[in-house]
């Protein structure tokens, strides 16, 4: 009789040909997917032409993506996605994404249906945790395990441990699976969950569009999480219905997998959370947050820059300004997101609030373009991190929102919500 697992020991026990994997012992396993984008994979495929190697593992399944710096910014930038588009060409790469197909990474794969439910995928970006939602195993790496995965087709991990989280209740109006997250670092911490699996579940789970469960898994990685996960549902399998590229495995933890510990929230209670800087686990309640001048708000990346959160950011600025003095930044996540806003009227929407509307691309989370902060700027982002120097000059601040609160903030001229506007 076998040992019960959870949905992470699962999937990447099957990945190395073995019934059951012990959470802490060293494995190797073949990955669905290897991706790299225009600041890792340049990296990466250094270490590929050093250790002699001629072609990579599959053509299919090393994925690589230009949208850190792309549009390119300035001449290392260009060099950097020249690298990319080179070894792209000569490897035959199937999926290679720039210009006009560029979207940003961690919601262009799901979106392309690049990677699916048990599928174990690794990433040189520490957000590759995103596909989680889709339940997958998906995890960052450094360059030269890309490199090695790029080779091989293979990489080592230590099982890691999971922890249970239960979600409970009903979200309240403007209150999303950005929230959910937020609210989770800031009880655990930024390294509560560290080298662990992070497991999502309960009746609020079930309740939310993939856009929010896309967002909760993203940020596992900023509670210090190997990965976050959750078991696909009818919404999952909708999702991946008509945009699977491959045949894809459904696994579920069973009733008695063994958790490190269970955390369990009562949402219908929540309002919606901001990380105030300079870290993410720094959350409090919107309404605990005070007076807070901005000079911008950016609405995008690959935590918030799909369809159902420009959706939502429109509700709010939908007849409205951003004030006087605010910088408002509207980055659709993919080309497919951006045409889709356009035909809702999304786009005009955001113009006609004084928004710039940007193409596709991580540009400011990182502080790489298309919105630096200055010395003593304030922004709310619907990003993912707010350490010192996250979008810009080390005296800058970054608070961390959902698309609702982000909106809101730019009418307002500070941190506010939907309901505080007039």
């Amino acid at each position: 009789m076998s040992k019960a697992q959870t949905i992470t020991q699962k999937i990447l026990a099957a990945h190395c040909g073995k019934d059951y994997v012990e959470p802490g012992e060293l494995i190797l396993a073949r990955v669905d997917i290897a991706l790299g984008n225009d600041i890792t994979a340049p990296l990466a495929i250094k270490e590929f032409r050093e250790s002699g190697a001629k072609q990579v593992f599959d053509k299919e399944r090393v994925v690589l993506v230009a949208d850190h710096f792309a549009p390119n910014k300035d001449i290392p930038s260009a060099i950097q996605c020249q690298l990319l588009r080179e070894f792209a060409r000569e490897q035959d790469l199937t999926h290679f994404y720039e210009g006009g197909d560029m979207g940003v990474e961690h919601a262009l794969l799901p979106e392309k249906g690049i990677v699916g439910p048990g599928d174990l995928i690794i990433g040189a970006d520490s957000h590759t945790c995103t596909y989680g939602a889709l339940g997958a195993f998906a995890t960052g790496v450094g360059s030269t395990d890309l490199a090695a995965a790029m080779i091989s087709g293979e990489c080592w991990f230590k099982v890691p441990e999971s922890i249970r989280f239960v979600y409970n209740g009903q979200c309240p109006p403007w209150v999303t699976g950005k929230d959910l997250i937020l609210h989770t670092i800031g009880d655990i911490g930024v390294d509560g969950a560290r080298y662990m699996a992070m497991e999502f579940t309960g009746e609020a789970i079930g309740r939310l569009d993939m856009a929010d469960r896309f967002s909760m898994a993203n940020m596992a990685v900023e509670a210090g999480a190997k990965n976050g996960i959750m078991a696909p549902d009818e919404k999952t399998l909708a999702y991946v219905k008509n945009r699977a590229l491959r045949p894809y495995q459904v696994y579920t933890s069973d009733p008695d997998a063994a958790y490190a510990f269970e955390k369990v929230y009562d949402v219908s209670r929540l309002e919606p959370q901001v990380a105030l800087p300079p870290s993410p686990e720094n959350v409090m309640p919107l309404s605990h947050v005070g007076e807070v001048r901005i000079d911008q708000a950016v609405i995008g990346s690959c935590t918030n820059g799909r369809l159902e959160d420009l959706r939502l950011a429109a509700r709010v600025l939908k007849g409205r300004k951003a004030a006087k003095g605010v910088r408002l930044i509207v980055i659709p996540a993919t080309p497919l997101i951006y045409t889709q806003a356009l035909e809702e009227g999304l786009i005009k929407i955001f113009m006609d609030a004084g928004a710039v509307v940007s193409p596709p691309t991580c540009g400011p989370c990182l502080g790489g373009h298309m919105g630096i902060l200055a010395p003593g700027e304030v922004a709310v982002a619907t990003t993912n991190r707010n350490f010192v120097g996250r979008m810009g000059h080390p005296q800058s601040f970054v608070y961390l929102a959902n698309p609702a609160v982000a909106a809101a903030s730019a009418v307002a001229g500070r941190i506010a919500g939907p309901e505080q506007l007039a």
